[in-house]
């Protein structure tokens, strides 16, 4: 059985074509590491905990699992591929994932 290629970092294209749509929408870059940061807010704990099970559904069928924190209505989400040590094509589709389940929450 072949191998999963190795992750790889987003080049400095990829990151001015796939990461703009991202930042358009709150996403930002995070302080001394390659990755990206946003918060999501909620009417109440039942939507949090709502978004944040679609989105831990889609992180397990990815194997792709962001660092997250919840408290209450708040949900903060830091996404960076640890296998190339930055942000890669599985965090844009992550993140784009991500975003569209906020849309519907």
């Amino acid at each position: 059985m072949a191998s999963e290629p190795k992750r790889m970092k987003l080049t400095e294209e990829e990151r001015m074509s796939s990461l703009s749509p991202l930042t358009s929408n709150g996403w930002t870059m995070v302080n001394g590491r390659d990755a990206i940061y946003k918060e999501f807010l909620f009417k109440n704990f039942n939507e949090a905990w709502g978004f944040m099970s679609q989105v831990a559904l889609q992180a397990e069928k990815m194997d792709h699992h962001p660092e997250w924190f919840n408290v209450y209505n708040k949900v903060q989400i830091t996404l960076s591929t640890h296998d190339c040590g930055g942000l890669s094509q599985r965090d844009v589709k992550l993140a784009t994932f991500i975003e569209n389940v906020a849309k519907t929450s």
